[in-house]
């Protein structure tokens, strides 16, 4: 299934919005009661959420990988949660990034996998207890903050700072994805991610819950400059306008720009016309690290697209360098005192 946020979503409130209003209203009322009510699987090592407010990316996986980073260096090993979204596997599973494509178990999950072990599971809870049995001393779940059923030790909310929240509307009126007072209640802390200024309500809102937040912003990994090269931007993320202005950050000219539904895989078509309109106007083709997983273990077209692709690694880099191991110090506290409630209960 692909996940295609209808563009209105991301614009002023307009008649689509109010006309939807009542079932967001419904929505909005079953997504807040779960996230206050649902009963809690626990593990016995602490659990990082990355989550976001709304349908969408806002960062999301590149964060997990930055706090995965921290935890090794401070002698840990951590282990993502993925639902696996995008992928076939129904199954609790290791991903293997040597083995595992992305058709079988998600493009994030095999991004994840090139960094730490990960596990991918419909049952969140079933794939926390895998990660504890391959000897993960920490998870960082990539999203699932609304809908886990897992307990967690600190939910961080990853928020766009161009995008915010859209039109502010509860699905199926806009991609804001539980009522914002009780994600706020749920969330430990916020990550606003780069200079805009459509998040700063969220984060007033946050500042008056005595919720901390960090800022951060992506960075293009290595110094690869673009300048004057003339290319064909293509993705198939949540956001591409945030990829394309990436990639003119790094002074290409944009002649050609595709985009696709979110975790899409292409057809041997759309990778047919990104090739022949590549080489007709002689264009170097750029995409991202999930739509480049995609394309990867492939043989035909897909394999010659991998081959000519250029691809525009992106960092999560915090303001603050020490923020991401003070997350986990927070978190491996939490877990200790959540822990100690539990004997105590059981007692």
């Amino acid at each position: 299934m692909i996940s295609e946020a209808p563009p209105f979503w991301w614009r002023k409130a307009d008649w689509r919005a109010w006309m939807l209003a009542p079932l967001s209203f419904v929505y909005g009322r079953v997504a807040g009661h779960r996230m206050a009510h649902a009963r809690r699987a626990s593990v016995s090592i602490p659990v990082i959420c990355v989550g976001n407010f709304t349908v969408g990316g806002a960062g999301k996986t590149p964060t997990a990988l930055t706090i995965a980073r921290a935890a090794k260096a401070k002698g840990l090993k951590p282990g993502f949660l993925s639902r696996g979204y995008g992928g076939s596997l129904d199954v609790t599973t290791v991903v293997d990034p040597h083995h595992h494509r992305a058709v079988a178990v998600g493009d994030e999950p095999l991004l994840l996998a090139q960094e730490a072990l990960t596990v991918i599971s419909r049952r969140r809870v079933d794939g926390a207890h895998r990660l504890v049995a391959e000897g993960a001393d920490l998870i960082i779940m990539d999203d699932g903050f609304q809908s886990a059923r897992l307990a967690i030790d600190y939910a961080l909310l990853v928020i766009d700072a161009t995008r915010g929240l859209g039109n502010g509307h509860i699905v199926p009126a806009g991609p804001v994805r539980a009522p914002i007072g009780q994600q706020l209640r749920s969330a430990t802390a916020l990550l606003k991610v780069g200079g805009g200024q459509a998040a700063d309500r969220i984060v007033r809102m946050a500042a008056r819950a005595a919720k901390p937040y960090f800022t951060a912003s992506l960075k293009v990994r290595g110094d690869d400059r673009l300048t004057g090269i003339r290319v064909l931007a293509f993705a198939g993320i949540a956001d591409p306008a945030k990829f394309f202005r990436t990639v003119e950050s790094r002074g290409a000219e944009i002649t050609v720009a595709k985009t696709f539904g979110d975790h899409e895989h292409l057809s041997d078509d759309e990778i047919g016309d990104i090739l022949t309109t590549a080489e007709r106007q002689d264009l170097l083709i750029v995409t991202t690290s999930k739509d480049f997983v995609r394309l990867s273990g492939h043989h035909g077209k897909a394999q010659e697209l991998a081959q000519q692709c250029r691809v525009i690694e992106v960092d999560m880099v915090f303001d603050d360098h020490l923020a991401p191991g003070l997350i986990i110090d927070r978190a491996i506290v939490a877990c200790r005192e959540r822990r100690l409630r539990e004997m105590k209960t059981k007692s």
